[in-house]
């Protein structure tokens, strides 16, 4: 099998029209070429295996992005049945995440540089002419024009957590080329303009708090507020980060920390929750939440008045792990190498397909890969395991053009052929953030993070600050 890019973008099949809760591949089907992948004849060593997995993930970003705007489609599906004919929908955070992994595709010699910088120049064109709320971007935009695409009925505005998530990558590609050539230090230049005209300050709303979304249709009527724990912690960092339309730290303190009242004395498994996790005060939350804020924000020795934020995340990641080892419903295969519950493609009770935020107080027998494998920063040895048995013991269900599959259960020897772009992006970066730290890096010394986490009341003992 030849794991190497093919780096002409190859546009999407046709997309057909098809209910999203459409009955899902089984046991006896073929990837997208036609066969069942292989496995190699001797294993590879856990650098080969977690290299495959980085590099073939990155497709996803590379390969079957979005070919007019370059940014990450919201789904990607191999068979070509698209739900609402979606196909060229553009994701805000999701593309902030593969951003991200083509970073670190550039840094790997997966790409050439000269490619990295025309797709770079392509994403920063696209942007720049996209709509936008206050300086937000939306969740969800057409790939084609830039204009929004609504999420949900009164979703079609600003959408600040995505639009954080983005900024992430924004101010990684501003730090990754800002030393480099004339034309490098231009395209720095057009993403450090971008991530700085987002209007953090209004979506306060006034009050000490942020909101998630803003319409000029329905102004503040989502009514959703940043308060703490999920995975919008991030979003707090960017606002107080930004010199242009920063906030105060008394959003951040009364807002998301609740007056303090964020602080948990819970402990599963013998681990300290440390913090309350919304909707999920005695296991903690999905996966995903220990992923998102953390692409750039480097958790070693980070703390505030509230968590260490390694033991925070840390002490989740083992929870889900020790409660899929447990296995309190007895599903097939759950153990040592086979956990990790987060948000993503599911099945449900009459074999359809649908989305859920899996996690221990919503355990459906179903894995998705990206829980594990983004976990390996905090817990490689369980990490790779997973992997590890997931390529060579089940390729045939889980192993596809662009990485593993969105979701997987040996309980109903199923998976769901498709992809979801906020779920393939966290794998490769945090594979890379393991393996070299080069996107923490990039995040944390750039000096606006460093001042909008002091600003906060954080300190890194990692970075000195």
């Amino acid at each position: 099998m030849d794991y190497h890019f093919n780096f002409k973008i190859k546009l999407p099949l046709v997309a057909a029209v098809a209910a999203l809760f459409m009955q899902c591949n089984s046991a006896d089907t073929k990837n997208s070429s036609g066969t069942v992948p292989e496995t190699p004849a001797a294993p590879l060593t856990d650098e080969q295996l977690i290299d495959l997995v980085e590099k073939q993930t990155i497709k996803y970003f590379w390969d079957y992005a979005e070919p007019n705007s370059g940014l990450a489609r919201e789904r990607y599906h191999p068979d070509g049945n698209y739900p609402d004919n979606d196909a060229n929908i553009v994701t805000t955070g999701g593309s902030g995440f593969g951003i991200l992994s083509l970073i670190a595709a550039d840094s790997r010699g997966y790409i050439t540089r000269a490619q990295f910088t025309e797709r770079m120049g392509k994403i920063a064109t696209f942007l720049e002419n996209a709509d936008r709320f206050h300086g937000a971007w939306p969740h969800w935009m057409d790939g084609n024009t830039g204009h929004v695409k609504p999420f949900g009925t009164k979703d079609n505005g600003g959408d600040l957590v995505e639009t954080a998530f983005l900024c992430e990558g924004l101010i990684c590609v501003r730090e990754y080329l800002k030393n480099g050539t004339a034309e490098e230090k231009a395209l720095a230049n057009r993403y450090d303009a971008l991530w700085k005209g987002v209007d953090w300050d209004w979506y306060r709303n006034g009050q000490d708090v942020l909101y998630w979304h803003w319409s000029p249709n329905y102004n503040w009527e989502m009514n959703f507020p940043l308060a703490g724990y999920n995975e919008c912690l991030i979003t707090y960092i960017m606002a107080s980060a930004s010199p242009t339309h920063g906030i105060t730290a008394a959003p951040y303190h009364k807002g998301w920390a609740r007056n303090g009242d964020i602080v948990s004395a819970n402990t599963k498994y013998g681990y300290p929750l440390i913090l309350k996790h919304n909707y999920s005060e005695e296991y903690g939350g999905p996966l995903f939440w220990a992923h998102y804020s953390y692409v750039g924000l480097d958790p070693h020795q980070l703390t505030d008045q509230y968590a260490n934020y390694w033991d925070l995340n840390y002490n989740q990641v083992m929870i889900d792990y020790k409660y899929c080892v447990e296995n309190p419903h007895h599903y097939a295969g759950y153990g040592a190498n086979y956990w990790g519950l987060t948000a993503s493609y599911t099945r449900n009770p009459d074999g359809s397909t649908g989305y859920t935020a899996h996690q221990p107080n919503n355990d459906t027998g179903v894995i998705s890969p990206t829980a594990a494998a983004s976990s390996i920063v905090y817990t490689p040895q369980e990490s790779i395991a997973f992997m590890r048995n997931l390529y060579e013991n089940h390729s045939s269900l889980t192993w596809g053009p662009a990485g593993f599959y969105d979701a997987h259960s040996q309980q109903y020897n199923w998976s769901v052929k498709w992809y979801l772009a906020i779920d393939q992006g966290p794998t490769p970066v945090m594979i890379e953030n393991y393996r070299s730290g080069l996107l923490w890096n990039l995040f944390m010394n750039a000096p606006e993070v460093q001042q909008g986490l002091l600003n906060l009341g954080f300190h890194s003992g990692k970075y000195g600050f």
